[in-house]
């Protein structure tokens, strides 16, 4: 009996031998019958997310609420505006859009930790859409920057805020264009583009990369710009530039630009050669305001700039970001091409606001 039950064994395993090698199909499903649990638990599958970088960046996204006086009624307060700010700075400054506080009477901060703040007006600037805040608070959580990091199209983004005060919100995105000017409701400025999702309330909010670290203020959709029906086109204010009109507008509470009195177009070759000259970069001057600091030092229509203290001229933006950083008062070298010859002049350097 034992005999033929040893039998039967063996034979039963030769026949299953024999069954794998004829069908290798047998094989790999029995294999991966085993291994499947395992599979699962020792090799995941990793899932793409950005968590790490909205834990750095959100608790230092507030949520802004202006009021203003009713002009019946000197004391009660209507809740009239909604938007978002950066906290730049442990002392308390906050960033966020010019046309979210600029008509408040007062400014309401909200921080994510549940901290409520009435703020006190820093400096507002309209050319550019920022403003500046104030709080007084300890232990305030700043976003994080990175001064090396440079904005390039493709880059994943965040778009950090409190979109119709639905509470804070994170969208996602890429940068679609850098440089972008004329979208502005105040005037010429170089924007991001982003596909990420910017409503009202999102104004003022953060713009940051996957690292989390601050790439600029979230300001306009493409739709409030120019009440077009669109979809994956909205605006940011380079972090550069933010923190350049941050900085001025703690130092002296406005932006205070240098103004020489000239608009200009940018040179290319074909105007070059028509100017006889062989430099094909540079400003042509289309214009001077009359009495104004350029026509006290000479310049006049169709001269080439080319240089400013000593700087090369790339353009007509980049000679205008040369004027408006200097202080007025200060003296600037304008170097330019006049019927093929190269001359130098000195110009003073007015207030912009002798313009207006």
């Amino acid at each position: 009996m034992l005999a033929l039950l040893i039998r039967s064994v063996i034979i039963g395993l030769v026949t299953a031998a024999l069954l794998l090698v004829a069908v290798p199909d047998l094989r790999s499903g029995l294999l991966s019958g085993f291994s499947m649990a395992d599979s699962i638990e020792d090799d995941p599958v990793e899932l793409v997310s950005f968590n790490y970088a909205v834990k750095r960046a959100s608790p230092a996204v507030v949520n802004i609420y202006t009021r203003n006086y009713t002009g019946n009624e000197r004391l009660a307060l209507n809740t009239q505006g909604l938007g978002s700010g950066v906290i730049m700075s442990a002392k308390g400054y906050i960033v966020t859009n010019y046309h979210v506080v600029a008509e408040a009477d007062q400014v309401i901060v909200a921080l994510q930790d549940g901290r409520i703040f009435t703020a006190q007006m820093v400096g507002k600037d309209q050319r550019t859409d920022l403003a500046v805040i104030k709080v007084q608070a300890d232990n305030l959580p700043v976003i994080p920057v990175n001064e090396r990091y440079q904005p390039a199209v493709g880059d994943t983004v965040l778009a950090i805020g409190n979109p119709y005060n639905l509470g804070q919100t994170t969208t996602y995105g890429i940068i679609s264009a850098t440089g972008r000017t004329g979208m502005s409701f105040y005037g010429r400025q170089d924007f991001l583009q982003t596909d990420a999702a910017i409503n009202r309330g999102n104004s003022g909010g953060a713009l940051v990369n996957s690292r989390g670290e601050l790439v600029g203020i979230n300001t306009a959709s493409f739709q409030q710009a120019t009440d077009l029906e669109t979809y994956g086109i909205s605006f940011a204010i380079p972090y550069g530039l933010t923190e350049k009109i941050m900085n001025k507008l703690i130092a002296d509470g406005r932006v205070i630009r240098g103004y020489i009195g000239i608009d200009g177009r940018d040179v290319n070759p074909v105007m070059a050669r028509l100017l006889d000259a062989e430099q094909q970069r540079g400003v042509m001057v289309s214009g001077v305001d009359q009495g104004g600091p350029a026509d006290k030092a000479g310049i006049q229509p169709q001269d080439l700039i080319i240089k400013i203290d000593g700087q090369a001229v790339r353009g007509a933006r980049s000679a205008m970001d040369m004027v408006t950083d200097t202080r007025p008062g200060s003296t600037l070298d304008v170097t330019l091409i006049r019927d093929g010859e190269t001359l130098t002049l000195p110009v003073k350097v007015g207030d912009e606001r002798q313009r207006r």
